[in-house]
C-alpha cells in the first residue's frame, strides 16, 4: 500500500485547466453584430416606408448572421438583443399578414430568449412581456374567424 501511495505522488501533475475561450472577443464576432444592427436598422426604416419586400430581404440575410452570433458558448447581452429584435420585426410582418402560426413561433423564441437570460434587468424583463404579449396577439388572430 505504501509503495502505491509513493507511485502515486510522484507522477505528473495533471495539466492546469485551460481558461476557456471567449469567442465574442474575437473580431468576426464584433464585425458580424455590427453586420447584422446595421441590417436590422436598414429593414426597420424599410418597414415603416411600406417597403415590405426590401425589409423581408434584409431580414433574411440577417439571419445566417444572428445564428452565427448566438452559436458561441455565452452569446453576449446585444447579440441576444439583436437577434431578438430581428426575429421580433419578422413577427411583426407576419402579424401583419395574418401569419399568426409563424409570427407566433418567432415571438416564442423571444419567450425563451429573455425568460432564461440571467442576469435578468428591467430591458431583459421589458422585452420578455412585450414578446409575451405578441404571443397573446397571435393567439387571438388565430382565433378569429377566417376572412377577419
Amino acid at each position: 500500500m505504501a509503495f502505491a501511495m509513493l507511485l502515486v505522488s510522484c507522477g505528473e501533475e495533471p495539466p492546469a485547466p485551460t481558461a476557456e475561450h471567449d469567442e465574442t472577443t474575437n473580431p468576426w464576432y464584433g464585425e458580424t453584430l455590427g453586420q447584422l444592427t446595421s441590417m436590422l436598422r436598414d429593414a426597420t426604416k424599410f418597414r415603416r416606408q411600406g417597403k415590405a419586400d426590401e425589409a423581408s430581404a434584409l431580414i433574411e440575410k440577417g439571419e445566417p448572421l444572428a445564428s452565427q452570433l448566438l452559436a458561441v458558448r455565452h452569446p453576449t447581452l446585444a447579440a441576444m438583443q439583436a437577434a431578438s429584435d430581428l426575429d421580433d420585426l419578422y413577427g411583426r410582418m407576419l402579424l401583419s399578414n395574418r401569419h399568426y402560426a409563424w409570427a407566433q413561433f418567432l415571438f416564442q423564441k423571444n419567450v425563451a430568449r429573455w425568460k432564461h437570460w440571467v442576469p435578468s434587468t428591467p430591458d431583459t424583463e421589458a422585452r420578455l412581456k412585450q414578446a409575451e404579449d405578441a404571443v397573446r396577439e397571435c393567439d387571438k388572430g388565430m382565433m378569429k374567424p377566417a376572412g377577419r
